[in-house]
C-alpha cells in the first residue's frame, strides 16, 4: 500500500492507494535536494558572485532612491530570509540609500499587515517602509512604452522614480509563463490592469508556447522581458525553494541572465514524465498557493499533462479564501457551459480581455478534455457553480471518479506538489 502525504493549507492530508493502482508519483527532485548551506549563507554567495552584473553594494553608490520590487503574499518568496540581506547589501554600498519595498501584487488583493509581519518579520514591517502596488490606481501609474504585444506598457511610478531597481522573487514552473521569477517582478508584478489585461490576453493564453517550463518563443515571456528592460530592472535576487518553502539554491545579477540560469537549475530537478492515467490526484503545494480556487489552476495544468482524456483530475487545495476572484467565480457560474465560456474568450481581443480572463480559459481547456473533482474548504455550492464537483476528502473523490468513469480499478497518477513540476509527455 503506497503512503503518500499531500499540502494542504498549512498542513497536510495522508493518502493510502494499493500500490498495484499506482501509474506513477511525480515528484520535483527539488524536494530532495540537499542544500550546500544555510538558507543565509546561499543567499549571500549568490549576491558575492552575480551573473553578469556587478555587486549590489557597488550598483548602490551615490543611488539616493533604491526600489526593491518584492513578491506578495500569494507566493511563498522565504523573504524573511532574502530581504534581510538584500538590504544589508545595499547598505554597505551606500549606508545613506532611501529604500522602499514595493509589494508586487500584480492583479491580486492588497497584502494585509499580518501578511506582511508573517513575510518579512516584524523588524522589517515596522522599519522600513513597505508600499504595496495598487494595479488600479491609475494615479500611482506612468505610462513607459509599448508592450511587443501592441498594447501599453504602464507600471508604478515608484519603481520609474527609482535611481535603482531591483527585484526579489523565487523561480518555480509556471503554467503560461514557463517560469516564475525575474522579469515577472514588473509584468504583471508592479503594472497597471491594463497591461496586465492586455498581456493576458487570449490569443496568448491559447499560444502552443505559452505553457510551463517554456521561455522560448512564449510571446507572455517575451512582453515580460521588454516591461523588466523598460523598467530599467538593474539587479535580481531570486531563490529556489524545496517542499518546506527552505532555499536551496539563490541566483543574483542581471534581470534576464541571472533568471535563464536559475531556470535551468529548476528545470533540471523539476522535469518528469508524463504516467498517463485515468485519475490524477494532485495539489497546489499548500499555503500560500493553495489559498483560492483561482490558484489552485495552476496545479491542475500538471494534472492535464498526464490525465487521459475523458478521465479524472483530483485536487486537494485548501482555498480558504474562496475562489479568489469575483470575475473568475462569475464567469463559470453565469454560464450555460464550459463550450460556451471557451467560444466566447476566444473571440476576444487583447483589449477586450476582462479581469481574470485567463484563468478561466486555462479552467475551461481542461474542463473540456477531463472532469474536475476539488477536495477544499472551499464551499460545495461554489465548486459546483463553477462546473466543477466536490467531495470531503481524497478518499471520497476517488471513489466519485471511479463512479463517473465506471470503473473500480483504473489506475491513478499522483502529484503531491503539481506546482512544483514539469510534465513532460
Amino acid at each position: 500500500m503506497a503512503q503518500i502525504t499531500l499540502p494542504y493549507g498549512q498542513s497536510f492530508l495522508g493518502l493510502e492507494i494499493p500500490d498495484e493502482r499506482i501509474e506513477g508519483i511525480l515528484v520535483s527532485r527539488a524536494h530532495e535536494y540537499k542544500r550546500e548551506d544555510t538558507e543565509t549563507a546561499l543567499v549571500e554567495k549568490a549576491l558575492a558572485e552575480p551573473v553578469e552584473s556587478a555587486p549590489l553594494a557597488e550598483l548602490s553608490k551615490e543611488k539616493k532612491r533604491i526600489v526593491i520590487i518584492s513578491s506578495d503574499h500569494t507566493r511563498p518568496v522565504p523573504s524573511h530570509v532574502t530581504m534581510p540581506v538584500l538590504l544589508k547589501e545595499i547598505r554597505k554600498g551606500n549606508p545613506n540609500a532611501d529604500i522602499t519595498i514595493l509589494v508586487s501584487t500584480g492583479y491580486h488583493r492588497a497584502t494585509t499587515k499580518a501578511e506582511l509581519q508573517q513575510k518579512y518579520g516584524e523588524k522589517i514591517v515596522e522599519e522600513e517602509n513597505i508600499v504595496i502596488h495598487n494595479a488600479f490606481d491609475e494615479s500611482s501609474m506612468v505610462k513607459i512604452g509599448i508592450l511587443p504585444s501592441g498594447g501599453e506598457l504602464i507600471i508604478n511610478k515608484i519603481a520609474v522614480e527609482a535611481d535603482l531597481l531591483i527585484a526579489e522573487g523565487f523561480i518555480e514552473p509556471h503554467f503560461f509563463a514557463g517560469f516564475s521569477g525575474g522579469r515577472k517582478s514588473v509584468l504583471p508584478g508592479i503594472a497597471s490592469k491594463e497591461t496586465i489585461l492586455a498581456n493576458h490576453c487570449a490569443e496568448f493564453i491559447a499560444h502552443e508556447k505559452a505553457r510551463t517550463g517554456i521561455l522560448a518563443g512564449n510571446p507572455i515571456h517575451e512582453d515580460m522581458i521588454y516591461a523588466a528592460r523598460a523598467a530599467k530592472l538593474a539587479f535580481i535576487l531570486n531563490v529556489v525553494i524545496d517542499a518546506e518553502k527552505k532555499v536551496i539554491k539563490a541566483f543574483a545579477g542581471h534581470y534576464e541572465e541571472a533568471h535563464k540560469r536559475g531556470c535551468r537549475f529548476v528545470e533540471s530537478l523539476a522535469g518528469v514524465r508524463a504516467k498517463p492515467s485515468e485519475i490524477v490526484v494532485t495539489t497546489n503545494g499548500g499555503y500560500p498557493l493553495d489559498q483560492n480556487i483561482y490558484q489552485s489552476v495552476k496545479s491542475m495544468t500538471a494534472a492535464e499533462a498526464t490525465c487521459k482524456e475523458g478521465g479524472v483530475i483530483i485536487v486537494a487545495s485548501q482555498c480558504a479564501d474562496g475562489h479568489g476572484g469575483e470575475s473568475f467565480y462569475n464567469t463559470f457560474a453565469s454560464a450555460g457551459s464550459v463550450r460556451q465560456i471557451m467560444d466566447d474568450i476566444l473571440t476576444r481581443t487583447a483589449e477586450q480581455t476582462v479581469p481574470d480572463q485567463w484563468e478561466s480559459q486555462i479552467l475551461a481547456r481542461i474542463l473540456l478534455k477531463h472532469h474536475v473533482i476539488m477536495v477544499t474548504d472551499a464551499p460545495q455550492e461554489m465548486v459546483e457553480k463553477m462546473q466543477m464537483k466536490w467531495a470531503p476528502s481524497v478518499e471520497a473523490a476517488i471513489k466519485l471518479a471511479e463512479n463517473i468513469l465506471q470503473e473500480k480499478k483504473c489506475k491513478i497518477t499522483v502529484i503531491p506538489d503539481g506546482v512544483s513540476v514539469i510534465v513532460y509527455n
